[in-house]
């Protein structure tokens, strides 16, 4: 088990985030890694890292944040040192990125969500991505805004979100 002093986060750390990380729960917890390559995967391949680290903030960066309208495959790495997710969820028009209300449960609403890349070296929902693992999600996606999100115990709070665009 992780100690408070093992990751670094940015914002305020909350009182979910402090209990998961000493409970061990899969935000705080690092599963047995798997080192993979994941197959062929369709549509246009979107790269998204997830890290965390001592020196900086929590983050999720994707390579291109731009595609266009279809199969889009989210390549999902997790290049931090806990476990982590990768949720895909709508903006609405007007809504902005990073300021989703967090729950009780130091995570916001996954209502909406359009899939999830969470399962180390494979494909959907899991228990999550460990440090050092991949894991994708295929979705056909319609023009408009997202936003992607970890969805762990405080990971949005701290920075754990990212713009994503689709065009026609």
């Amino acid at each position: 088990m992780m100690g408070l002093h093992d990751v670094w986060f940015t914002g305020t750390a909350t009182a979910a985030l402090t209990a998961a990380l000493v409970a061990g729960t899969p935000a705080a917890t690092a599963h047995a890694a798997q080192q993979c390559t994941p197959p062929p995967l369709p549509g246009k391949v979107v790269d998204v890292k997830l890290t965390d680290t001592t020196a900086g903030p929590m983050r999720v960066t994707v390579t291109p944040a731009e595609v266009p309208a279809g199969a889009v495959s989210f390549r999902t790495s997790n290049t931090g040192t806990v476990a982590h997710e990768l949720v895909v969820l709508p903006l609405a028009k007007g809504q902005v990125i990073g300021k989703r209300q967090v729950g009780s449960d130091a995570r916001v609403s996954e209502t909406g969500s359009l899939g999830e890349a969470s399962r180390n070296c494979g494909e959907g929902k899991g228990a999550g991505i460990a440090p050092g693992s991949t894991g994708w999600v295929t979705l056909k996606l319609h023009p408009g805004r997202y936003e992607l999100v970890c969805n762990f115990p405080g990971h949005y709070a701290s920075g754990m979100h990212t713009a994503f665009d689709v065009t026609k």
